[in-house]
């Protein structure tokens, strides 16, 4: 039985300690710690009610490397799962260098005082984890995580090359408030201002922010918006699926959610440049966070399903084919067993599934990895076991847009 130390305290962290508290056979004793342990109580608690299980908590600053390194020699996990900020994952990869832990995030770095995200920044620790005998794992979320393992599902099984590649993400939920986000606020607004990227012939291509539109039927949800966006699974799979001649991310958004968007960025609220303030300095999206409804406090209200999945054109046999892999998550089921919205479920259950597939030896390697690079057969088959099944359909063609 391996143990685990998970490092943050929102809904993501929330439904991985969850779940891995529901599922003992797979996990060894969970220590969660935070910045503010009154979160990882809470969270503590719940476990306890729900499942009886018990889990330790711990304060810590995940931006402190020598704090954190201190935590870990403590607790001795075998694993690290970092399901704090992107800000903070090469502090934390620092940490498992300095104790010879193993780690594991959902998302990619991004630096406090600049809106981009890539892997580089990860992808230059590969000789220092590969030279310490340790394993790294990025993204194991579901966008990035379960996107890339459907990608190279679709590869294995079901076409020879991959063409085209369509990534769609529809939350189909309503949570009944004015403007709110189901993850971070900070995180998620500075990615869908962020210019849209595609990749294509060999190039990235760059369009203006929420520029590009198209209307789709997603099942159990129904037609929505869906826009142009750059996500950081596109870098991966542009990488680990060369023949790839187009890959795409299309997130749905609702008319007031944008509307309140460009309110805000007309009025200068989405800006990550410090402004002074009675004397302070402050950066205004992070004080917009502060004044938004917390995700985690979502779950109550929100109804409805996402359907998150894979659309895929390419050569079987000879002959073009299109394949459709999807999710559909309902917000209130997610609820009902975790205490969290389906946006959070959907994240946490990946990381969950990561972190088993990597204690109990299924997924190992020396070095830093994508989810690209590992069988995604054990992924697939317990994402069916754990909460989050997905459903195949043949596509009479590509898509038209």
């Amino acid at each position: 039985m391996k143990d685990v130390l998970v490092i943050g305290a929102g809904g993501v962290s929330s439904v991985a300690v969850h779940k891995m508290a529901k599922n003992p056979e797979l996990f060894g004793k969970i220590t969660l710690a935070s910045r503010r342990q009154f979160k990882c109580d809470a969270i503590a608690e719940s476990v306890k009610q729900r499942f009886g299980v018990t889990i330790d908590t711990a304060q810590v600053d995940a931006d402190d490397v020598a704090a954190t390194s201190k935590l870990i020699e403590q607790v001795k996990p075998n694993l690290l799962v970092n399901l704090a900020l992107p800000y903070q994952d090469l502090n934390l990869m620092d940490a498992c260098l300095n104790t010879g832990t193993d780690y594991l995030d959902t998302a990619n770095y991004e630096p406090r005082d600049e809106a981009r995200f890539h892997y580089g920044w990860q992808w230059d620790y590969q000789d220092r984890f590969k030279n310490a005998g340790l394993m790294a794992l990025l993204g194991s979320g579901f966008d990035p995580g379960v996107t890339s393992v459907f990608a190279m599902y679709i590869k294995k099984h079901l076409l020879d090359t991959i063409r085209t590649l369509d990534i769609l993400d529809c939350n189909g939920g309503d949570h009944g408030q004015h403007f709110a986000t189901n993850f971070n606020p900070e995180i998620n607004i500075r990615e869908i201002t962020a210019p849209a990227r595609h990749w294509e012939n060999g190039e990235w291509v760059e369009t203006p922010a929420l520029s590009t539109r198209q209307v789709f039927e997603f099942d159990q949800v129904g037609a929505k918006n869906m826009y142009l966006m750059y996500h950081e699974e596109l870098e991966s799979l542009a990488k680990f699926i060369p023949e790839m001649e187009r890959a795409r991310f299309w997130m749905t958004f609702g008319e007031q959610y944008l509307t309140h968007l460009r309110v805000l960025q007309n009025v200068g609220m989405t800006s990550i440049e410090p402004i002074m303030f009675e004397g302070r300095e402050i950066v205004p999206l992070q004080f917009l966070k502060a004044v938004l409804p917390e995700p985690s406090t979502l779950g109550t209200t929100t109804k409805g399903k996402t359907n998150i999945g894979d659309i895929a054109t390419g050569m079987k046999d000879g002959e073009e084919k299109t394949f459709y892999v999807y999710n559909v998550c309902d917000h209130e089921d997610a609820f009902e067993e975790t205490g969290n919205q389906a946006v959070s479920y959907t994240t946490g259950v990946p990381a969950m599934i990561g972190a088993a597939l990597m204690l109990n030896g299924t997924w190992r390697g020396e070095g830093v990895f994508n989810m690209e690079q590992f069988d995604p057969d054990p992924f697939m088959d317990m994402l069916n076991q754990h909460g989050l099944p997905w459903q195949v359909h043949e596509l009479d063609g590509p898509l038209k847009f």
